[in-house]
């Protein structure tokens, strides 16, 4: 077994020239369907049509963003229509709320477990999701001697992305 330190799992999707978006969107879409499911959650048109609207952009995007889109051709849809398909959408991990924010985005495996490191670009304002094993683990160490327990983690770092340096 090598003792070299595993390296942090990138579920990024690049915004880079030949980035196929549909696809991502696709793939996103297919992802939460058989995530629900397995794990028997119900995912309603109202609840799909929220998580596809998130995936439209790897940009986070706020909940009256997502009603002015949801409301647009004549359709009206209420604010708390919008809320509880978020609430449902991050409860079963298929979308991460980015605080700093006050946005969501698409969640790039779904399901996983309740740490993410979501690193933003000042510039572009792509948000690029990553899991760090190594990294989720000493914070869970370092709860544990504080007898904390650890409910929700998110971990936002704000910079500059290589597209745009």
């Amino acid at each position: 077994m090598s003792s070299a330190s595993p390296q942090p799992h990138n579920h990024a999707h690049s915004h880079r020239h030949g980035h196929d978006h549909a696809a991502c969107i696709s793939d996103a879409l297919s992802q939460a369907e058989a995530h629900c499911a397995a794990t028997g959650a119900k995912l309603t048109p109202i609840r799909r049509r929220v998580l596809e609207l998130i995936w439209q952009s790897h940009k986070p995007a706020g909940a009256y963003d997502l009603l002015a889109q949801m409301s647009g051709g004549g359709q009206k849809v209420a604010p708390p229509t919008v809320y509880r398909a978020l609430d449902f959408l991050v409860e079963h991990g298929l979308v991460h709320r980015v605080e700093s924010l006050n946005a969501f985005i698409g969640c790039t495996h779904p399901g996983h477990a309740v740490q993410q490191e979501i690193f933003i670009c000042r510039t572009c304002g792509t948000a690029i999701e990553i899991n760090d094993p190594e990294l989720s683990q000493r914070i869970l160490q370092d709860a544990k001697g504080l007898g904390f327990t650890v409910e929700r983690q998110t971990i936002e770092v704000v910079g500059v992305c290589r597209d745009c340096r």
